[in-house]
């Protein structure tokens, strides 16, 4: 079940390969992903000290009058992922015009996961491209749709 999207991701965004991994997440926060709060917009995927992390992500308190003090929505969360996964998105993050960004937050079972991507900039061009070929689908769906 999606608790999260990016739906801008691919308008803004070529895909390059896409991964899944597990997320860290506080009790409050799962709870609040459960109720369809929080942002993707933003975010990104940063890999430190052997550890890769999304940065950007808000997830608001599941009870603002509950929360600790000290709760950070924006804070940056750990991904769960083996170490060979790692050093791929080490090695694609340092290459010139590749972006790592997290495109949903699901769960599967129990678990919550998030599927990243590292992806390619697209420029106006490319963009103006892909909104023409969609019209152009919507169009001959709707030709087809009359006959």
């Amino acid at each position: 079940m999606t608790l999260l999207e990016y739906k801008k991701a691919f308008l803004k965004y070529a895909p390059v390969e896409s991964f899944a991994a597990g997320l860290e997440l506080t009790g409050q926060e799962v709870k609040s992903l459960r109720g369809k709060l929080g942002s993707l917009d933003g975010a990104r995927v940063v890999v430190r000290d052997g550890e890769a992390f999304i940065v950007g992500m808000t997830i608001p308190a599941y009870q603002v009058a509950n929360a600790p003090k000290s709760y950070d929505p924006e804070r940056a969360r750990r991904l769960l992922l083996t170490k060979k996964e790692i050093a791929y998105l080490y090695a694609a993050e340092s290459k010139k015009g590749l972006t790592i960004i997290p495109l949903e937050v699901y769960t599967n079972k129990r678990f919550v996961k998030a599927h990243i991507a590292i992806v390619r900039g697209k420029g106006k061009e490319d963009r103006r491209e892909d909104l023409k070929k969609r019209d152009a689908m919507r169009e001959a769906g709707r030709v087809l749709k009359n006959r």
